[in-house]
């Protein structure tokens, strides 16, 4: 997969990396974050901690009966503190790993595919360079890193590796041990993102077509501005969904992000995809200089700051007017529409 400009604008960055790391371990990058005030007070953070502490102390049961607390709380924000535990809950990873026992450490003696082995392995210090984790190849995230990886590829051979997985492997082991960040990583790959990895893209692109339709509902405007240039979604979509945001968006952004994406799933992603292309190009003065198709994805490649701000995101998504049946709806009519384009070549194909 080609680096994206945000990794490259990363690498442009290089020479003013600071000594010392931000709060979140980065010295440097794009996804450096200055000191900012704590929007809560010291009590209100208690409290959520609290709330959240007996959440999970009675997860059953709010799943069964209560989820929409469970949602709601999410888009609050998961507080520090609790996000690790929250994530590997929501995401089902504390089900897979008290389902399969040992089964990663089992993985990690295994000598895995020579050739995917080969692949991690030159792939593993592209990821999050700036990090302390992430340094150099001696740093525990690198070799952590690579035994996710392996032990994945391992798990799922139909899936093996692809590159787009690895910056999201690297964004869990920032925030949980090894084998919790090895299976909420498999619940990311195999439920959340499912089939997006396998060869062909064929769901990615599927996924492309109904972002496009739901642009033409919630932004005609910016919708025709695409159409009219060529923009196809896969030229500026395919890095947002495959790395689940992780190569997009600034760090506290990332973090309340995917504090909804491990509730509410791949919607989220979709709404912040629609949330940055209504912003960066909503207005008609910025569609009138990008007069082409290199001038209109470079705005959608390199989004506005203010656009990719947390409180701007967070705000837009939920005001984003679509409902689940939206989703359904538009899926249910891209997935009529690639039948009958299938049948167009099926019948084709019989007639020469």
């Amino acid at each position: 997969m080609a680096a994206s400009p945000r990794s490259v604008d990363t690498v442009s960055l290089c020479s003013t990396a600071s000594s010392c790391p931000d709060r979140n371990g980065f010295y440097g990058g794009f996804q450096r974050s200055e000191s900012r005030k704590e929007p809560l007070s010291k009590a209100q953070i208690i409290a959520r901690e609290k709330k959240w502490l007996h959440m999970l102390n009675n997860w059953s049961a709010y799943m069964s009966k209560n989820y929409k607390k469970i949602r709601d709380r999410c888009r609050k924000g998961i507080p520090k503190s609790i996000r690790p535990k929250a994530w590997f809950y929501l995401s089902g990873a504390y089900l897979l790993k008290k389902k399969h026992g040992n089964l990663y450490e089992e993985l990690l003696q295994k000598p895995g595919n020579p050739q995917i082995i080969e692949e991690i392995k030159k792939d593993k210090h592209r990821q999050f360079p700036f990090h302390e984790m992430f340094l150099d190849e001696d740093k525990v995230g690198q070799i952590e890193l690579f035994n996710v990886l392996k032990a994945y590829s391992i798990y799922n051979p139909k899936v093996g590796f692809c590159q787009a997985q690895a910056p999201i492997a690297a964004f869990l082991l920032m925030h949980m041990p090894a084998e919790d960040a090895f299976w909420c990583f498999v619940s990311v790959c195999d439920v959340y993102l499912e089939d997006y990895f396998i060869p062909g893209l064929e769901v990615l692109q599927n996924d492309a077509a109904i972002l496009n339709g739901l642009l033409k509902k919630t932004c005609p405007a910016v919708y025709r501005h695409l159409q009219k240039h060529k923009v196809e979604p896969l030229l500026y979509m395919t890095d947002w969904f495959l790395c689940a945001m992780t190569r997009t968006l600034p760090w506290e952004t990332l973090l309340r992000v995917w504090d909804c994406f491990l509730a509410e799933g791949i919607r989220v992603v979709f709404k912040v995809a629609l949330v940055i292309l209504g912003a960066s190009l909503g207005r008609s003065k910025t569609r009138k200089q990008c007069n082409g198709l290199c001038e209109s994805l470079e705005v959608l490649r390199s989004p506005p700051e203010p656009v990719l701000e947390e409180d701007f995101i967070m705000e837009n998504i939920q005001r984003l007017n679509l409902t689940v049946q939206d989703f359904q709806i538009e899926h249910t009519r891209q997935k009529a529409k690639r039948a009958k384009q299938k049948l167009q070549e099926i019948s084709s194909n019989n007639s020469k």
